[in-house]
């Protein structure tokens, strides 16, 4: 990923952050058949004392097959992510040097593969990213919920997999090689109802890393 310094992002409790909001994660590989890509939601757990991405997918999935143990991977996750007009910009006015681009925060994490295929991991991945989930419903659903034989034939239909983290980048690309009125012109546009680009999620990010800056 290419990660100029003014967009990089290494504070963990801000990474881990937006893999809690944001878990689907998009697992790729790369082996003789070619790149491989699965859209998969993740948990970030603890292995002898280490984080590492849990996660479960079909056993119908051709990604299966290529998959290995120890084998390198890397998974994506994109967060909030909006268009940006130079309509936005004051310096638009005054040089006429600007251009579009497209703000984002995305982490990417790259490490080793560890399979699962054990009936009691599965079963404990499957509550544990369920609970993660349910957890915020006034009612939650959990997997205990279903008839026995009913979960046992779904666990039996898919494969577990950690990834066993090396390495983490974290990417928020929110106007920060701007100057500071441009950078507020950008979170007034994406906080604008009326605007077509209108984006509440991104232009509090802005503003976010608007106000970090304007800090003494």
């Amino acid at each position: 990923m290419y990660l100029p310094e003014v967009f990089e992002e290494v504070r963990p409790e801000v990474l881990w952050d937006l893999l809690a909001r944001r878990p689907l994660g998009l697992l790729v590989t790369a082996g003789p058949e070619g790149p491989m890509a699965s859209p998969l939601p993740f948990l970030r757990r603890e292995a002898e004392g280490r984080p590492v991405l849990a996660a479960h997918m079909a056993r119908a999935n051709p990604h299966v097959a290529a998959l290995a143990e120890g084998m390198d991977a890397l998974v994506i996750f994109q967060g909030a992510d909006a268009y940006v007009t130079p309509g936005w910009y004051p310096s638009k006015a005054e040089t006429g040097k600007v251009v579009p681009t497209w703000n984002y925060e995305m982490v990417q994490v790259q490490g080793r593969l560890r399979l699962h295929a054990g009936a009691d991991w599965l079963a404990g991945q499957v509550a544990d990213l369920t609970d993660a989930q349910e957890a915020a419903r006034a009612r939650p659903w959990a997997a205990s919920e279903a008839p026995a034989d009913f979960l046992a034939a779904q666990l039996r239909a898919i494969v577990g997999l950690e990834v066993e983290i090396t390495r983490i980048r974290g990417k928020w690309k929110m106007s920060q090689n701007r100057p500071l009125a441009d950078m507020a012109g950008v979170a007034h546009g994406l906080a604008d109802p009326q605007d077509p680009h209108h984006d509440p999620a991104a232009a509090a990010l802005v503003a976010e890393r608007l106000a970090a800056r304007q800090r003494p």
